[in-house]
């Protein structure tokens, strides 16, 4: 990245907690969030790390963020169970929720938890790959603030909704993981674009017209995203449907409502060995792996991969050289520390 800084894991952890004590969380919970934050970026996935930090700020200058809550159990019925968030930073609840699904799927052999009343979880990936450091299949929902554009609409009706799967192999470093977002891209690489100052492709944001924009700063003042696929031509309609499908788990199934600006979230966590001997299932996707990465590629210079193989390798880097941050970014950092009272221990 140009005028970038590269900062250790371990400071950029430090950053967050700071910031997040100041705001009155528990150190547990402050924990939590900035873990989850920072493995997120050392995966490469700087949408939904630390760049997250100002809009948090947001949702607790607002009052749509309760940093001091704890996360209560609402129902439990048997391999089921919902949690009210209870407007906590949405990485605390929805850790709690799959911890608890993995659980269940431990004794049941299926585990669902769902969330209401929560925020911004970060990556959905991260949950998926919790669950398969543990041996589990996992499915990883959220809801989200409006940004999604419906097909042959022109203004945004649905959030970002993303999906992630997890199925662990023999290797516990590298679960197959896919984290993708309904959305053509998730509204954090908007931001990205914007502080890099460049332009957007065609097919990541709409303007008012129900048009391409291209201009990353317009787009980030609107709050417009096309659906994956980008036009209908595209199968934009494809994206839609399945934002629609996880709003329908994470919203109205957990009571969190699409309406009332409340995020929810949905896990659904299987346990292999309640289907098949857990050997013969990793023999089974290992060969299925295999026979992936064996496709002969297009162009000798980039192989076939498996979901999840990018983040392993930008993490294996990052955790050697730092996680880039652009000045900009370092900047909204240090007007967080000054707005929350907390020191700002990052340098460029």
């Amino acid at each position: 990245m140009q005028n970038a800084i590269t900062v250790p894991a371990d400071l950029l952890h430090r950053q967050l907690t700071t910031v997040f004590t100041a705001w009155g969380m528990a150190e547990e919970h402050a924990d939590t969030a900035a873990t989850i934050m920072v493995e997120t970026d050392l995966s490469g996935v700087d949408s939904h790390g630390i760049g997250m930090l100002p809009h948090y700020q947001k949702l607790l200058r607002e009052g749509r963020l309760d940093p001091r809550a704890t996360p209560i159990i609402l129902r439990d019925n048997g391999v089921a169970v919902l949690v009210d968030g209870q407007k906590a930073i949405g990485h605390v609840p929805a850790h709690f929720a799959t911890e608890l699904a993995i659980e269940k799927a431990r004794e049941h052999g299926i585990g669902v938890a769902a969330v209401t009343n929560s925020n911004h979880y970060g990556a959905a990936g991260w949950y998926a790959r919790m669950a398969a450091e543990e041996g589990m299949i996992c499915i990883s929902l959220t809801n989200s603030s409006h940004l999604l554009v419906p097909v042959n609409g022109t203004e945004p009706a649905l959030g970002t909704n993303p999906i992630a799967f997890s199925a662990p192999t023999r290797d516990p470093e590298r679960p197959v993981l896919l984290d993708m977002a309904t959305t053509t891209v998730a509204y954090g690489k908007v931001s990205i674009a914007r502080r890099a100052g460049k332009p957007l492709p065609p097919g990541w944001a709409i303007n008012e017209e129900g048009g391409p924009e291209l201009d990353s700063a317009r787009a980030s003042d609107a709050r417009r995203l096309a659906p994956l696929g980008g036009t209908r031509e595209q199968g934009a309609h494809k994206g839609y449907g399945l934002a629609l499908m996880v709003e329908i788990l994470c919203a109205t199934l957990t009571g969190a409502g699409s309406g009332q600006l409340r995020t929810g979230h949905f896990f659904l966590v299987l346990n292999p060995a309640a289907f098949r001997d857990r050997e013969g299932f990793q023999a089974d996707l290992e060969d299925l792996l295999a026979r992936l990465r064996g496709n002969a590629p297009a162009d000798p210079a980039s192989p076939v991969i498996i979901p999840g193989d990018p983040e392993h390798d930008t993490t294996v880097e990052r955790q050697r050289d730092g996680i880039p941050m652009v000045q900009t970014l370092v900047e909204e950092v240090r007007a967080v520390c000054e707005e929350s009272g907390a020191a700002f221990i990052l340098r460029s």
